[in-house]
């Protein structure tokens, strides 16, 4: 299979849709080249038509996202950073999220919020949020988080041809991540989790760039701990597969819950609940939790004292496998951080 950059995926997702469908278009400040790249030749493929730069106000993308959706289009609003959606919350939120069910269901609202999100770059606390938590909280709207090529192409197609609103958050980090994508043309459901690795000792569930992480620290801990990890990629969140989460945490006895939200009211918070509501008799130690402090991130070399690390994963494993002593991971396992 050829091999492609994380960001090259989600543009060929976007190309692939429009030449499918010509309702499909892209618009966005800037979207003809946006600075993550995944917008790289589509001006030229499609014209100034169907690849609309506009001006830098959100609430007006969203907006007219909004509307053309109604008008049986099916808009992708490049937002360039998760982080200014907030500037356009009440088209994102009320409009988008909630008009499909307000109207008796007679509109649909077809259109996806191409969102890329996450921290680990150092650019300080108004560009380095996930901000999956907000929007889960926010029904009506679905959320599609990946963490390979793989999965950012074949999500970001169900997302397109999907009648709902979705937010697609494809993270900075991963922009130049290389996997191998099938060269015939593929789709990921939504609402089906991903096993990424088998093990038998603890579940963790990681969502988004830390699924990498995640893997980097379970491969250390095998090889040298002879700790046997489950890892799992919910890949949405909204619809999220519990089911596929309860059958392993049934098999291991024990979960870590690892996330760049916040701990408090993020994602690891939401799915710990769940847990406790539909697999707290199989469990054998609390629900472990990894995720960012409840502080606006810091910029520069403070970034690491906010965001998950990757020693601090170790630790929550350790924990829930009532394993005293420190599984020092710090030397092998290092941060991608950047934009790729």
């Amino acid at each position: 299979m050829p091999e492609i950059m994380y960001k090259d995926a989600v543009r060929d997702a976007i190309l692939e849709e429009m030449e499918i469908d010509e309702k499909v278009y892209l618009l966005g400040e800037n979207c003809s080249q946006d600075c993550w790249g995944m917008s790289d030749g589509l001006l030229s493929r499609f014209g100034r038509e169907r690849v609309r730069n506009t001006a830098i106000s959100e609430a007006a993308i969203i907006g007219s996202a909004v509307g053309a959706a109604l008008a049986g289009y099916r808009p992708v609003a490049n937002m360039m950073f998760v982080d200014f959606v907030m500037c356009g919350a009440d088209e994102a939120l009320h409009k988008a999220g909630k008009w499909r069910f307000a109207h008796g269901g007679q509109n649909e609202i077809p259109l996806v919020l191409l969102a890329p999100c996450g921290g680990y770059s150092k650019i300080g606390p108004e560009h380095s949020q996930v901000m999956e938590s907000f929007f889960m909280r926010s029904p009506g709207i679905k959320i599609a988080i990946p963490s390979t090529p793989y999965d950012a192409k074949g999500l970001l197609k169900t997302a397109i041809r999907d009648n709902n609103p979705v937010v697609f958050l494809p993270h900075k980090s991963l922009m130049g991540m290389v996997g191998e994508i099938p060269a015939q043309e593929y789709l990921i459901p939504f609402g089906k989790a991903d096993i990424k690795k088998t093990g038998s000792d603890v579940t963790v569930v990681a969502i988004g760039y830390l699924v990498q992480v995640v893997l980097e620290v379970a491969e250390v801990l095998e090889r040298e701990h002879g700790i046997s990890i489950e890892v799992i990629d919910p890949r949405t969140l909204e619809p999220f597969d519990l089911d596929t989460v309860v059958d392993s945490v049934k098999k291991t006895k024990r979960v870590v819950l690892v996330d760049e939200d916040t701990s408090r009211c993020g994602a690891t918070a939401e799915i710990g609940m769940l847990l406790m509501e539909n697999a707290f008799d199989y469990l054998d130690a609390p629900v472990a939790r990894v995720a960012a402090a409840n502080y606006p991130i810091a910029a520069g070399a403070l970034e690491q004292y906010v965001l998950p690390q990757p020693q601090g994963i170790a630790d929550a494993i350790a924990k829930v496998l009532g394993i005293s002593r420190q599984l020092d991971v710090r030397e092998q396992v290092k941060l991608r951080g950047g934009f790729g």
